[in-house]
């Protein structure tokens, strides 16, 4: 079976022979899912991994690992994501999915477990994307697609060679009416790679990405009357004050490499990029006039470097290492700002709710070696050291300023056998650490509604990681990978239920579990039909109950006392996941991972999660669910071009279900109805000159 390398913790090295959960994602793969939208259309099939398409772009997908990032309301909190080598999480943590260019992906990788952490601040799980690099000859790839809710989607790509320079430049735009009211969204993106090799021993590379949201609407989450009602229909007061959000990024960064000799390499990136976001809120449900709604506006400026060496030595005739030791800096400045709006207009007239200067850095060392014991057995050991600074000026409020240092060390071991050159068995630990995000420490909430203000009380999260897996390869048709794994994290940062009109609180769990069991099966059955399965089983509780006063309906009502029970789910994770493919391919398959170029092929999937419960107290949730989806495509030569003709249709059932939930909103918009039954329908041309 094919095996590619991956970036094991720091390290890169064969995904069969790496001491971890890794799982990949090819190009052809990614492409296979249709119009390359979402990356959680991607990712679904992964382990450990809980992928869910909100339908809502104003507010992005919904990823969590290992029940890391579950919490999030908007973007991505608790997991690294990281695109060509550069940083797409900011050293807060914060993270945004939709500016991966999905068109242009040669892979995607993602790692759990303990060697995550070798990635520092919110490492519950690394996801990175791989833009692909031009081949030998010039090439012209386009793709056109339409589908149910009015989506449209059109892309571009170039990729030419000359001498030593290679360019990829790829182009793509999206809309769609959406399924709900007011949900509405356009958007466009350039991604490109340039490589350069400077010399025999020397590489540049040049990554460019933009992205333009002119608009995304808001469709907001609904309550449980709401979705019986009509699942259809927008959140409260959502089209009245004109919830949407307004996003632009650009992204430069150069990435050089340089080979000292066959024991020693040098690499380098240094980025540099800008993010503006304007984002219309509706009113609370209890708001006495809806049509005044609120806006917070953000301009921010991001860059950083890391550098990094990577080695090989030997102790003796048996054992020898590869090792590798490096640093990094980043940095995120952006002006925050906040105020009214009238029926979805800035209200000029009305003073600032909100102005701050925010600022968030990382200082990181790290190092890992990986032990080649003897031709059975493998250690690896590594170890990141941490310093994150986060720092509010409040220019309405001297008061509301405020900044703190987190600092952690995260140690990394683990160790390999080697059984055969089929099976490999492998145990590993490590600790890691989440700092809040700036958006968490910009309230307090001790007196029992929240209040603009720097949260110093916040503590950043510790997790201890254990996970003891397996990867078989029986025979060249049949793939299994298995993993069980047990984390435990000491104050787990919570949701406070204070959330109304003035913003949400953050406090400290005192310690939570995750445990599970993952699997991941792949298994030719005959020429023309393979399987894939991938399966998660997972509890994740508070071990220790909490509790806190809250006011329910400011200004008016007393406080409540709020307690969080131990043996409370974390919400937002569902105990079990499962992704069922079964494929068909005219031309047949090779092996369990090998796909046809040209011909027709057919997939079937089942996509199955059980309860998301959408509170702390489990007091409100989804029903379990699971949705069918089929897709055909054939792929065939016209003179010298190649097409490929694509009809998908989701939901063959016509199944309804809430797809996600909003986790621990105060006025019980929880919950985000998943698509009913919908088709796809594309075309893609590739031609080599």
């Amino acid at each position: 079976m094919q095996d590619v390398l991956v970036q094991s913790g720091r390290l890169p090295q064969k995904q069969f022979d790496a001491p971890a959960s890794i799982f990949t994602i090819d190009a052809k793969t990614i492409h296979d899912n249709g119009p390359q939208v979402n990356l959680s259309d991607a990712l679904s099939q992964v382990p450990g991994v809980v992928a869910l398409n909100r339908n809502n772009y104003a507010q992005d997908v919904q990823i969590s690992i290992r029940g890391f990032g579950a919490r999030a309301t908007f973007g991505l909190r608790g997991i690294r994501l990281i695109t060509d080598g550069i940083p797409a999480t900011t050293p807060d943590g914060q993270g945004q999915a939709s500016t991966v260019s999905l068109t242009s992906a040669d892979r995607i990788e993602v790692l759990t477990g303990p060697l995550a952490q070798l990635y520092g601040n919110s490492s519950g799980g690394v996801i990175q994307t791989f833009t692909r690099e031009a081949g030998a000859e010039p090439e012209l790839n386009t793709q056109f697609f339409v589908g149910s809710f009015g989506m449209n989607r059109t892309d571009t790509q170039v990729s030419n060679r000359s001498g030593n320079v290679g360019v990829v430049a790829d182009f793509s735009t999206f809309a769609i009416g959406g399924y709900r009211a007011n949900s509405d969204a356009r958007r466009q993106q350039l991604n490109s790679v340039i490589t350069a090799d400077l010399k025999e021993d020397s590489r540049l590379k040049i990554v460019v990405n933009k992205f333009d949201s002119g608009y995304a609407k808001d469709p907001s989450g609904l309550n449980a009357a709401q979705v019986m009602a009509d699942p259809k229909q927008a959140g409260t007061n959502t089209i009245t004050d004109g919830a949407r959000k307004i996003i632009a990024q650009e992204q430069y960064g150069l990435v050089f490499e340089h080979k000292f000799d066959a024991d020693l390499n040098l690499s380098s990136r240094i980025y540099d990029g800008t993010r503006t976001n304007l984002q219309y809120q509706a009113a609370s449900p209890t708001s006495p006039t809806p049509a005044k709604g609120t806006y917070v506006s953000l301009d921010r400026k991001f860059s950083g470097f890391g550098i990094q060496l990577n080695g090989k030595f030997k102790l003796d005739n048996s054992m020898k290492a590869d090792w590798v030791a490096g640093f990094d800096e980043d940095r995120s400045n952006e002006n925050r700002q906040g105020g009214a709006t009238t029926s979805g207009v800035i209200n000029t007239s009305s003073a600032l709710t909100r102005n701050e200067l925010d600022r968030a850095v990382n200082h990181d060392y790290f190092g890992q070696v990986n032990w080649h014991l003897s031709e059975r057995w493998t250690a690896v050991t590594g170890v990141r050291k941490s310093d994150v600074q986060l720092n509010i000026a409040n220019q309405l409020n001297a008061s509301g300023s405020g900044q703190t240092n987190y600092t952690a060390t995260s140690p990394v071991l683990g160790l390999t056998w080697h059984a055969s050159d089929t099976l490999n068995v492998y145990a590993n630990q490590g600790r890691g650490f989440e700092t809040p995000t700036l958006a968490e420490t910009a309230y307090v909430g001790t007196t029992g509604t929240p209040a603009f203000g720097f949260n110093s009380n916040l503590l950043a999260s510790r997790s201890l990681h254990r996970e003891v897996g397996s990867k078989w390869t029986p025979t060249p048709m049949t793939r299994l990978d298995a993993a069980f794994f047990r984390i435990t994290t000491e104050n787990e940062i919570v949701t406070q239920i204070s959330t109304t009109s003035k913003g949400t609180s953050y406090t400290n769990a005192p310690q939570t579990l995750r445990q599970g069991f993952e699997a991941a099966w792949r298994q030719q059955l005959a020429n023309h039909w393979r399987a894939q399965l991938s399966l998660t089983a997972m509890q994740a509780t508070y071990t220790q109950g909490y509790s806190y006063n809250y006011q329910a309906s400011p200004p008016a009502g007393s406080l409540t006392p709020y307690t969080v029970n131990a043996g409370n789910n974390l919400p937002g994770v569902p105990t079990k996941q499962l992704y069922a493919a079964l494929q068909w391919g005219e031309k047949g398959f090779t092996s369990a991972a090998q796909k046809p170029d040209l011909g027709w092929g057919a997939t079937l999937e089942w996509v199955a999660r059980s309860t998301l419960w959408a509170d702390d107290l489990n007091t409100a949730g989804t029903a379990g669910y699971g949705v069918v989806n089929a897709r055909v495509k054939d792929r065939f030569k016209v003179a010298d071009a190649t097409v490929e003709t694509y009809l998908g249709v989701d939901n063959v059932g016509n199944k309804n279900y809430v797809g996600s939930v909003i986790v621990n909103q105060s006025n019980g918009l929880y919950f985000e109805p998943g698509l009913p039954r919908g088709w796809v329908l594309g075309v893609q041309g590739q031609i080599k000159f």
